[in-house]
């Protein structure tokens, strides 16, 4: 079977990968790395103390979404290079944001309804 190749089993079209993975191992290391170099900034800063407060949250939220978007792009394999990269994203993207949707939505509902109670 090629690289590409697609065959039918039990009425059920199958796509083929071929024995080539989605990520080598280079890549996994590279981000595993990064994610830990990530985790160990923000962690310094918050046991060192030597950043006010804001500073601190700060250097915590960036370095989130910067490692956010190194799982996605070393672990998760999502890129806009391709067509299947680009549906991927996509499809990713829209997930998170009705799951953020749900919770958030979710959260300010039980916070009303606590509030109201109070009452």
């Amino acid at each position: 079977m090629s690289h590409s190749e697609s065959h039918v089993i039990n009425d059920l079209q199958v796509q083929s990968h071929g024995d080539s993975p989605h990520g080598s191992i280079k890549d996994y290391l590279i981000g595993f790395v990064l994610s830990m170099i990530l985790t160990a900034i923000p962690f310094w800063a918050v046991m060192s103390g030597s950043f006010s407060k804001t500073t601190t949250a700060w250097c915590i939220v960036s370095m989130a979404i910067v490692q956010i978007w190194l799982h996605l792009k070393y672990f998760l394999h999502l890129n806009f290079t391709t067509e299947d990269g680009k549906a991927s994203t996509f499809s990713f993207i829209f997930s998170a944001l009705i799951i953020v949707m749900v919770v958030g939505l979710s959260v300010w509902i039980i916070y009303e309804s606590n509030a109201m109670m109070m009452y």
